[in-house]
């Protein structure tokens, strides 16, 4: 074991190796709080809608550390670790971070957007139904009782975003567009694919998934958000900075 964390630390330049270590120690923590003091860090550090009355402004950070479950995180940190480190050693530590952070930050701002433009008039009707400026706790445990037609706006306002996946798909769009030609291998499929063709597959399936399956989940527009926010920084990058890469 201490050959494995030697190797990691040794072949993981410092910011990739830095975020791994906090994504984990925070899902670590999550459960031991969880199971210890019964406190569910996800709902005081992950993300909620603005006008849930449990948004709080620090989860627009917060939400990128946090993880649903082991399956959640490992997927994601492997990601950040098999394309991260690369792009890191590429631009240095510095610019890598600065990216991680704009596209998930991004990534929260465009999925924001989207939870807008689907809630805005269900919300709207709530407060007018309720005669009431703004939602509070009180009206929020009484909009989720069963039968309450206003009971799904009131789910959608009570479930947190949490995953540093906005970020992990602006880190994979980045190196496909640095890296286009670079052959891939991925599970199940037998053999490999561009980098350029992976990146733009998983922008497709994002879209479909995010529109088809609006209610699942999975933060589909984050993701896309992510790649989005990402794709104008390396253009911008790439037109005002000289040695981009």
């Amino acid at each position: 074991m201490s050959r494995f964390f030697s190797g990691f630390a040794s072949n993981t330049p410092p910011v990739v190796r830095n975020l791994i270590i906090i994504n984990v120690v925070m899902w670590l923590g999550s459960m031991l709080f969880r199971q210890a003091f019964h406190i569910n860090l996800n709902a005081l550090l992950g993300l909620f809608y603005v006008q849930s009355p449990y948004f709080g402004p620090w989860q627009i950070v917060t939400h990128m550390f946090m993880h649903g479950g082991l399956t959640h995180i490992f997927f994601n940190m492997w990601a950040l670790w098999i394309f991260g480190k690369t792009l890191e050693s590429v631009w240095g530590s510095k610019r890598f971070l600065i990216y991680y952070l704009a596209t998930g930050l991004g990534a929260a701002f465009f999925h924001m957007l989207i939870i807008y433009i689907q809630l805005a008039p269900d919300i709207a009707a709530l407060k007018a139904a309720y005669s009431v400026d703004r939602i509070n706790a009180s009206l929020l445990s009484e909009i989720l009782r069963p039968g309450n037609p206003f009971y799904e706006l009131g789910n959608a306002l009570r479930i947190p975003t949490v995953g540093a996946s906005g970020a992990v798909y602006g880190v994979l769009l980045a190196f496909g567009m640095l890296f286009p030609n670079t052959p891939l291998f991925i599970i199940p499929i037998p053999f490999p694919i561009k980098a350029k063709w992976l990146v733009i597959g998983f922008g497709v399936l994002e879209l479909y998934l995010g529109i088809s399956q609006s209610g699942d989940s999975i933060a589909h527009f984050a993701h896309l958000g992510g790649m989005i926010f990402g794709f104008i920084l390396i253009k911008y990058w790439s037109k005002f900075t000289r040695n981009f890469y």
